[in-house]
């Protein structure tokens, strides 16, 4: 299966922000919208109906395909080098950048945003704290366990697409006694087998509060390291056959 027959999907028709259908009067198929009649249109567009139901001169407005706009993060903070959650992280980025070829994708960096290349800079801030924005649908590829107020960062957000990658070790450790060393904090935090369950229920917590977050604005994927990626994608609706 190939990315290249694929596109990403814009996730929700805002003008602007990645869709590609825009307002263009006697332009494409795809019906638009109606507005008032001004000297200077195409009679072909009046719409008779709409027309005698008003009682003023009523034209229709067709929808046409542009490039999309996007933009992509990818998360490289501390937690990300676990379980090979980069590695993962990386590869799906890439099919990403294949599926958005012809249309217009910026890579955000650390040091700003950059067409992407063959090696994809992930930043090692952690989203909260790069808190990226730019124009077009974001795309946010990270696993979200840093702590801080991600559904208030994504309100702030167009329509977008968030992909959490997460490792299946993360969504259901086992229950062992052990003492783990926090990558994100520096903490060492004694674990034992009711420990771990207060953490897959917070873990579980957590996740349907960014999934009830995303959907309001845009679209969620949750991906386990180690699955096909397109198909996943395709199923969560980031990606759509041209």
């Amino acid at each position: 299966m190939r990315a290249s027959r694929f596109r990403i999907r814009a996730p929700r028709p805002v003008p602007g922000y990645g869709t590609r259908t825009e307002a263009r009067p006697g332009r494409g198929e795809a019906f638009f919208d109606h507005r008032p009649y001004v000297p200077g249109d195409d009679p072909r567009l009046l719409d008779w109906k709409a027309t005698a139901r008003l009682g003023q001169p009523i034209v229709r407005r067709k929808a046409e395909e542009r490039p999309g706009r996007f933009w992509l993060w990818l998360d490289g903070s501390a937690s990300m080098g676990l379980f090979g959650k980069a590695g993962y992280a990386t590869k799906v980025a890439r099919v990403l950048v294949e599926a958005a070829r012809g249309e217009r994708l910026s890579l955000l960096t650390e040091q700003g945003p950059r067409r992407p290349g063959r090696a994809l800079a992930a930043d090692p801030r952690g989203l909260l704290a790069a808190r990226p924005r730019a124009r077009g649908t974001p795309i946010l590829i990270t696993d979200g366990l840093e702590e801080g107020d991600f559904a208030g960062y994504l309100r702030t957000l167009p329509p977008f697409h968030l992909i959490l990658v997460l490792a299946r070790e993360e969504l259901r450790p086992p229950p062992v006694e052990a003492v783990l060393f926090d990558v994100e904090t520096g903490e060492q935090v004694a674990v034992d087998p009711s420990s771990v369950r207060a953490y897959q229920e917070a873990l579980s917590t957590h996740l349907a509060a960014l999934e009830r977050a995303a959907r309001r604005r845009g679209n969620v994927a949750l991906l386990r390291v180690g699955e096909p990626i397109i198909p996943a994608l395709y199923r969560a609706g980031v990606l759509e056959l041209r």
